[in-house]
């Protein structure tokens, strides 16, 4: 915290409080909520709430920077937002430390994030001009995003925005991001990038940052039943909108026998305790391969290290290389245990319930916000599990007979954003690919949410609205200037991909 208040004393007021960042203007510490970190239960400080009534404020001030900066040479946005990454360079590491206590993210996988916000960003600075012939920035865009990625998802996608000439305002995730993206906002509004910043609860401030006319495109990723009332309200007002929604995003195997490859899978794929949205939490398992499938499954889930991501060993000086730390906060456990002790109730067959080692913490610390992983077998379909993305490290595993079984297993959530098939033969895995409803589709290999070019979106409940990733993302955040438009996405009347996009099983 010295660091932010040496490099960026304006976000605190007199009272040491984060404030709120409207229009370039550091004020309003709102109504203070708590912040308590997941990694020992300490007070980091407190989130600056603002209501209805000042959110509406906050929108229409941060709109009224929009003409002046979408009139700048594009040159021009692309040098200040270019100095704005070597700002966040500079404190690359004061970044992924606070993402750590505020977020509970290894100190590794921190910095990751840092780096990929960046980099991302600089791709889009060297590919941008070609994007852009023939468009125009479409005004305020408002950004109501997860807790999870606020640098390599969040950040990146402000910087895009305001490169495009838009004007920003984003809210901050109530459970964590304060800081971090404080701290980001200030160093990028010294160089004139028009980003808002607030705080505040969805429900005093989603009619503000989602209805309001100044807003011209939204940018949401959260959970899909308040998105479901979201995308109808947009709809009505033809509001261009980006919903990223959950979803159960699935694993099939079938006559599959590299078993190696697949264990390195299903221990990365337990980064940050599988609190992402591409994470893979449903193994949908050919009956015959259940022994080499549970063999390779409980030898790299037990090989997981899971502690306190800040915990400096003794002789050393850097962060232990945990594969994940906290969840987001201890109402996340108390939420996923419910969800575990439902299926158990009902039938749920655990074949496996990890343990905490004491000596990956602080002695006597607050673990209440630490979880080790569960494995599922035979969940029943009257469980809450069964059609609903966790969001955290419990796996459900799901035995088939056929491969008819096996495509209806991975589409039970109507639609994902991630799904994979671990299978010998290459070109059979791809006719199965075809009835799956994933939007990015993995042979023996995980998909990820990706960036640069890498185009993103969802099909059945996972998304709504236009698709993102390169000159999409750009396409989604401006229009037209010669009257021709088209968006690419999963709309109300269905999905559309342009051909290009068709072959995304193959990637």
């Amino acid at each position: 915290m010295d660091t932010l208040h040496t490099v960026t004393p304006e976000i605190f007021d007199e009272h040491d409080h984060v404030v709120n960042c409207i229009a370039g203007k550091w004020t309003n510490n709102g109504r203070g909520r708590v912040i308590i970190s997941p990694l020992d239960g300490s007070i980091l400080g407190k989130l600056p709430m603002l209501n209805r009534e000042e959110g509406d404020v906050a929108v229409k001030e941060a709109y009224s920077e929009f003409k002046s900066w979408s009139q700048l040479p594009l040159e021009e946005r692309k040098d200040r937002v270019r100095k704005s990454l070597e700002a966040l360079k500079e404190h690359r590491d004061t970044l992924a430390y606070l993402l750590s206590w505020e977020i509970g993210k290894p100190v590794r996988q921190s910095r990751t994030s840092v780096d990929r916000c960046i980099t991302g960003v600089e791709w889009y600075l060297e590919e941008i001009d070609a994007m852009l012939e023939d468009r125009k920035p479409m005004g305020l865009v408002s950004n109501i995003a997860s807790w999870n990625y606020p640098m390599s998802v969040l950040m990146h996608a402000i910087y895009v925005q305001v490169l495009c000439g838009n004007s920003v305002i984003a809210k901050v995730p109530t459970d964590g991001g304060l800081f971090s993206l404080s701290f980001a906002v200030a160093l990028s509004r010294r160089f004139g990038l028009p980003i808002t910043l607030v705080s505040g609860s969805g429900s005093e401030l989603s009619h503000s940052l989602i209805q309001s006319p100044e807003i011209g495109v939204l940018n949401y990723v959260g959970g899909k039943s308040h998105a479901r009332g979201i995308s109808q309200g947009l709809l009505e007002n033809s509001t261009r909108h980006m919903l990223e929604m959950e979803g159960v995003n699935p694993y099939g195997i079938w006559d599959f026998s590299n078993w190696k490859d697949l264990g390195g899978q299903i221990k990365k794929g337990y980064e940050y305790g599988k609190q992402r949205c591409t994470a893979y939490v449903r193994w949908v398992v050919q009956r015959d391969l259940f022994p080499q499938f549970l063999e390779t499954y409980l030898e790299n889930i037990q090989s997981l290290k899971i502690g306190h991501p800040l915990l400096v060993e003794e002789g050393t000086t850097e962060a232990p290389d945990v594969d994940f730390g906290s969840l987001i906060n201890n109402r996340k456990v108390e939420e996923l245990m419910g969800y575990y002790n439902d299926a158990a109730s009902k039938g749920a067959i655990t074949i496996y319930k990890g343990k905490l080692n004491p000596d990956n913490f602080l002695p006597e610390q607050d673990m209440s916000a630490y979880m080790a992983p569960i494995g599922i077998l035979n969940l029943p379909k009257n469980s809450h599990l069964y059609y609903n993305e966790p969001f955290g490290p419990i796996d459900t595993i799901v035995l088939v007979d056929r491969i008819e079984e096996l495509t209806a297993e991975m589409n039970v959530s109507n639609g994902n954003l991630v799904s994979s098939i671990a299978i010998d033969d290459v070109e059979l895995g791809k006719e199965i690919a075809e009835s799956v409803r994933g939007f990015k589709i993995g042979i023996n290999k995980v998909r990820s949410r990706g960036d640069r070019e890498e185009v993103f979106g969802g099909r059945g409940n996972s998304w709504r609205g236009s698709f993102v990733g390169g000159k999409y993302l750009v396409y989604s955040l401006t229009e037209s200037t010669n009257g021709v438009e088209k968006q690419y996405g999963n709309f109300k009347e269905g999905v559309t991909l342009p051909e290009e996009l068709e072959q995304l099983v193959q990637a």
